[in-house]
């Protein structure tokens, strides 16, 4: 799309942090900014049905808004472009101090992994002195951080919602974590949302980096056609052939020559146990984690980051709030019960990947949420053998509980109520708890969304953690 938005007449569909941003953003720099949204007091508009369309130039419309959204439709009948935040900041980039031009951006989708590759990233790129923070759905608005001159470069976190109305964007280095079935009722079906996360890699510059072990992004970046000289680099958590980056005897291999210039020949990078951030108490490294490392590594190295500064990062990198958090413990060692954090895994394919980190029969589940039309008969179905129990919340407890029954039916099963909504939480660790035993973990991994019971994942998890650590206090 060749798009010129300093003379446009904006309209600004839905104040949350990117509208907001955004808003913010045009003003001074477009004809005029418009904003529309029915429930924010500061917006010019509280009803959809009296935008003028013939005042608009171009619509911004907040991910919240599928394409099927009414305004949106009659917006592209009338042949008015809709963007996104993304799109909007992309136009609006500014030169960084240091290089004259604007900052390079290094963007991270996939249905998992996104939030820890995106911050592992930054982290390896900080480490090695670039002003590069982590930016989009964490941190700082991405169309805020497009107009500070003092950063070198954007990780930046993109989602399938942005993609969707994005366009111009033409990456430095780019990544798609993995693939499974999720919002598929904002896009209409998986290929929908495929096609979506695949426009990450339209123009990639540097490095174009993709998940080996995952079918359908190692298809996706073969027949991407990023400009001539950029590198396709594949990350595998088993042993790597050449072009990848992987796993062997203990350590991570490079063999796609990121690190050694040398294509096919076999680099040792770091050993596993130098990782203690991404591991268990007893060492085990998360391998979910150690993917989103694997992908961050290459991604940083093809911004420009030393390997040794990627190392030391990555040594050093602690997963963010609520990503597989130990919260509370009672005992010690091998024998002590422990209280795990991953309120992040909100659809099926994140809970696999937290279940499947433990030992057989070690977990207890707490598991559920708003189920956004999933089914959950292939987790349960491959986890069942990690579940000691399970204790099911949410509104759409009903999908799960049903798998349960069908795919685990000897795993004990807990139906917490959902009133009293404020004791939901302290309802579910207590049952939990009960059936916990030394050496076991209860883990929060809920396969679904929270804004059923709660204002957002971390707030699940906090109420998790404090549920949790009382549960400790109570019983040491």
């Amino acid at each position: 799309m060749d798009l010129d938005i300093s003379n446009q007449r904006v309209l600004v569909a839905g104040l949350g942090i990117s509208g907001q941003s955004v808003a913010q953003a045009l003003r001074g720099r477009v004809r005029s900014v418009v904003c529309v949204d029915e429930r924010a007091p500061q917006a010019d508009l509280h009803s959809f049905d009296l935008i003028d369309f013939d005042q608009v130039d171009l619509v911004m419309a907040s991910p919240v808004f599928p394409p099927s959204s009414p305004f949106i439709v009659e917006a592209l009948k009338r042949g008015i472009p809709v963007v996104s935040e993304v799109e909007i900041a992309w136009q609006l980039r500014v030169d960084s101090k240091r290089s004259g031009q604007p900052a390079s951006w290094i963007g991270i989708t996939g249905t998992n992994g996104k939030t820890s590759t995106t911050q592992m990233t930054a982290a390896m790129m900080t480490a090695a002195g670039f002003d590069a923070p982590a930016v989009g759905n964490i941190g700082k608005a991405v169309s805020q951080a497009a107009l500070d001159p003092s950063h070198d470069a954007l990780c930046v976190e993109l989602s399938s919602f942005q993609l969707h109305f994005t366009y111009s964007l033409a990456l430095e280095c780019a990544a798609i974590t993995n693939l499974a079935a999720d919002h598929l009722d904002w896009h209409g079906g998986f290929e929908a949302y495929v096609a979506d996360k695949a426009k990450i890699y339209q123009g990639v510059r540097k490095a174009l980096v993709y998940n080996a072990d995952d079918d359908r992004v190692a298809a996706i970046a073969q027949q991407a056609q990023p400009v001539e000289g950029c590198r396709k680099v594949g990350f595998t958590l088993g042993h790597p052939r050449e072009g990848l980056i992987g796993i062997s005897d203990g350590w991570i291999v490079d063999m796609s020559g990121m690190a050694s210039g040398e294509v096919g020949q076999a680099e040792r990078i770091l050993p596993l146990s130098d990782l203690s951030g991404l591991s268990e108490p007893n060492g085990q490294v998360y391998p979910h984690l150690l993917a989103d490392a694997l992908c961050a590594f290459a991604l940083a190295l093809g911004a420009g980051a030393s390997r040794q500064a990627a190392c030391q990062a990555m040594k050093h990198f602690r997963p963010g709030d609520h990503r597989i958090e130990t919260v509370a413990q009672l005992g010690q060692d091998s024998q002590a019960i422990r209280f795990v954090d991953d309120s992040k895994a909100t659809n099926a394919h994140a809970a696999q990947a937290s279940l499947s980190s433990y030992a057989p029969g070690s977990v207890v589940w707490i598991a559920g949420g708003l189920a956004k039309g999933a089914r959950f008969d292939d987790l349960v179905r491959s986890q069942a053998s990690q579940l000691a129990a399970a204790v099911v919340i949410g509104v759409d407890a009903e999908p799960i509980l049903e798998a349960l029954a069908t795919q685990a039916p000897q795993v004990p099963v807990t139906r917490i109520s959902a009133q009293p909504q404020d004791s939901l939480m302290r309802r579910a660790v207590e049952a939990a708890s009960s059936y916990a035993q030394p050496g076991q973990v209860v883990l929060l991994a809920p396969a679904c969304a929270s804004m059923d019971q709660f204002t957002s994942y971390a707030e699940r998890g906090a109420l998790f953690t404090q549920e949790a650590q009382q549960w400790v206090s109570d019983h040491e």
